[in-house]
């Protein structure tokens, strides 16, 4: 499916471009942003092979990663980044993964950026089961996950290895009929 644009009251999800390199790398360059990451802050020239590879992985066929940017509906500002790739060991089944920009943090933006991607994995791609892990020390996301409806399912011990030390991942869950349950409500 390509091109990816769905929206809420605020945002929106549209593939990514080139020219979206500067908002990548406000998140992906940030020691904020990247804390509770699998990876250290990325230079400019690693966002644009991100870019890149993100751009192309959209024209591929069979479409394996939606890699979309979060964009304020407002300003049309990309604010964040979202993605959604198929987990090859599950029928169905996706994983999932936001991020947004450190300054707008607070206003609501990462549960709807969850929802968009939940809508977008359930309601346009069929998926039956959409699995995202967090950091342990990462309070706001678990929020966040838990308000979109997605279940703490458990821990993945010593999952990442950043600046030389292991981390654990907590999994969240969430499968298409529990999605459509709390659609319908």
């Amino acid at each position: 499916m390509y091109p990816i644009c769905r929206t809420s009251a605020r945002l929106g999800l549209r593939e990514l471009s080139h020219e979206d390199v500067d908002a990548v790398l406000a998140i992906y360059g940030s020691v904020a942003a990247t804390e509770h990451m699998s990876f250290a802050p990325r230079t400019r020239d690693q966002v644009e092979q991100i870019v890149s590879e993100f751009v192309a992985s959209a024209q591929q066929t069979p479409r394996n990663l939606y890699a979309l940017g979060v964009v304020q509906q407002d300003s049309g500002e990309v604010i964040g980044f979202g993605r959604l790739a198929i987990d090859p060991h599950q029928p169905r089944g996706a994983t999932m993964g936001f991020a947004l920009r450190p300054d707008t943090w607070g206003s609501g933006f990462g549960l709807e950026t969850v929802r968009l991607l939940l809508g977008l994995g359930f309601e346009e791609l069929d998926f039956h089961r959409i699995w995202g892990a967090r950091s342990p020390r990462n309070a706001a996301s678990a929020k966040t996950l838990t308000a979109a409806g997605m279940v703490e399912e458990g821990i993945i011990r010593e999952h990442i290895l950043k600046a030389g030390q292991w981390r654990d991942s907590i999994v969240h869950a969430i499968l298409d009929r529990e999605w459509r349950e709390r659609a319908a409500q």
